[in-house]
């Protein structure tokens, strides 16, 4: 932990606007130097102008590499586009905008020229494809999520409104390798004039009563308090207290690329993360001031939950509580509808599932796995540990299949509205029912070829028996739910579980843990789990 983590930041933790910009239109990446390559993560590709890892020739070569794509799937219908409040978002957009017209795409863009939420392009791509429309849409968000305000994000939606899969995001990263590689000779460009409008703001915000009790918000008279974070949410959050008539204030609706009003995350670095304490510090000043306050990222994709009586919610607490009150309260969903989790997430939510007589539907780390289930509606919620999730209308059918962290926090609202309990009390209603686990994520050093052997390993390959003294009962390499490979491994105990997965980004790989027995126990979990795993690794 930083010893600055928590604090204002200072003009020296600034962001160089200026300099960023430029060096996004100015510095032209070499593809064979492996970190200014298009490379696309669990969210997109990722990176600064400063570093050459994002800069014009990456958005223009992924942008004519997305047009090639959905040709090729036979995509016909518009594409939708938006972009968050990172410098890089809006010059990012321009480049696509201009390869988007150049082949002759019909592009929508945002009708206010306002900021784009990703569930907001998530449903707009959902709302064209349930129309009837013979045609199918896709979109574009330009977004880096909760990261640094040096960095920029570009993120491709297929028609199924979701995250694309490694399929799709593989072949569009080697070719627009291919075609930076090639001296950009394939992408086409036009200044960007034909395009389109959609009311991304309005329809979403019109839409929330199919999926929310607004009226049990609007008739409790609780005090709700959001902040943006200075992201995306901005103007949807004031439009929504108007449309439905709530006592709701937005906290902070200032919006600047530099991010000063922020506090340091842990790390002593500016980063719009909703979950952290230590980013959320400013808004956690105002805790005592709302029945309920809320934060969202960047591009409002992710929640916080902040109550007065708990301060700001661990994620996997808000999970648990959000199912365990979505389950006891949605008839309108179907009796077999499962409940999505992560392996990664906490093991409290499958002894809500068992409490509740659902399916648990276990599945590896990130959100496209839910897409399926919540477009046929088999999956009633599907929730991450990172503070990312989403649900059913209240009839059943799908809402967004991308995460959507504006959704999670007006839950927050209804559930104490419906309830007259915090979710935080619910929760402590939760653990004196099943327990109180104490859960934690820590890295370990690894090297590139540890972290490839991590990637494939096998269950079968551990060789412990016990873990931190109780019998293991599960080494999995592959997720109960779907069977798709987990990318690392899992050890299951009766109370206490570990997952080991490699970084995409650094010579680490991640331990998540969590014990039933206390902190001591965590910490004997997350030791013996190292030795586990360095020993299946053969180091």
């Amino acid at each position: 932990m930083n010893e600055r983590a928590g604090t204002p930041a200072a003009e020296s933790d600034l962001v160089d606007v200026t300099a960023l910009l430029d060096a996004y239109f100015e510095l032209k990446p070499d593809v064979s130097i492996p970190e200014q390559r298009v490379v696309f993560g669990t969210s997109g590709h990722r990176g600064s102008s400063l570093n050459t890892a994002f800069n014009e020739h990456h958005i223009a070569a992924t942008t004519q590499a997305i047009v090639e794509y959905r040709a090729d799937q036979g995509i016909t219908g518009p594409l939708f586009i938006g972009s968050d409040t990172h410098a890089l978002s809006h010059p990012a957009q321009t480049t696509a905008l201009k390869v988007l017209v150049g082949n002759d795409v019909r592009v929508l863009v945002d009708e206010y020229d306002d900021f784009v939420p990703t569930p907001a392009l998530s449903h707009a791509i959902l709302k064209y494809n349930n129309s009837g429309a013979e045609e199918q849409a896709d979109g574009i968000v330009v977004t880096p999520s909760h990261n640094p305000p040096s960095d920029g994000g570009f993120k491709y939606n297929p028609p199924h409104g979701g995250p694309a899969d490694s399929d799709a995001t593989s072949w569009i990263a080697n070719r627009a390798n291919e075609i930076i590689e090639a001296g950009m000779i394939d992408v086409k460009m036009a200044e960007p004039t034909a395009v389109e409008t959609y009311d991304f703001r309005g329809n979403y915000v019109d839409d929330l009563g199919s999926i929310i009790n607004m009226d049990a918000i609007r008739d409790s008279g609780i005090r709700i308090g959001a902040d943006p974070l200075g992201g995306a949410s901005v103007s949807y959050w004031q439009a929504i207290a108007d449309k439905y008539n709530l006592n709701l204030t937005v906290v902070n609706p200032h919006v600047d690329p530099t991010w000063r009003f922020m506090t340091l995350d842990w790390d002593g670095k500016i980063r719009m993360d909703p979950s952290s304490a230590s980013a959320m510090a400013s808004v956690l000043a105002h805790k005592d001031e709302y029945d309920i306050l809320t934060g969202n990222d960047a591009d409002a994709d992710r929640h916080g939950i902040v109550t007065p009586d708990g301060g700001l919610m661990n994620p996997n607490h808000f999970l648990a509580v959000a199912i365990d009150y979505l389950y006891r309260n949605r008839s309108g969903w179907d009796q077999g509808a499962a409940i999505g989790k992560t392996l990664v997430s906490s093991s409290i939510i499958d002894k809500v599932a068992d409490s509740l007589g659902r399916t648990l539907w276990e599945v590896p780390v990130g959100f496209k796995w839910f897409v399926p289930g919540l477009i046929d509606g088999s999956v009633g919620f599907g929730g991450e540990e990172s503070a990312g999730a989403s649900f059913l209308r209240l009839d059943g059918t799908v809402w967004t299949t991308d995460k959507d962290g504006i959704l999670l926090c007006l839950l927050a609202s209804e559930i104490l509205a419906v309830t007259g309990k915090t979710p935080s009390a619910l929760y402590r209603e939760l653990t004196d029912k099943y327990g109180d686990p104490v859960y934690e994520r820590v890295d370990a050093a690894a090297t590139k070829a540890q972290k490839a052997a991590l990637g494939k390993l096998d269950g079968d390959a551990i060789t412990a028996t016990e873990l931190a003294g109780d019998p293991i009962i599960a080494k999995l390499s592959s997720a109960p739910g779907n069977g798709a490979a987990v990318g690392g491994v899992k050890v299951v105990t009766e109370n206490a579980w570990f997952a080991a997965r490699p970084s995409g980004t650094e010579d680490v790989y991640k331990i998540y843990a969590e014990s039933f027995k206390g902190r001591e126990h965590l910490q004997q979990v997350q030791a013996e789990a190292k030795r586990i795993v360095d020993a299946a690794l053969g180091a």
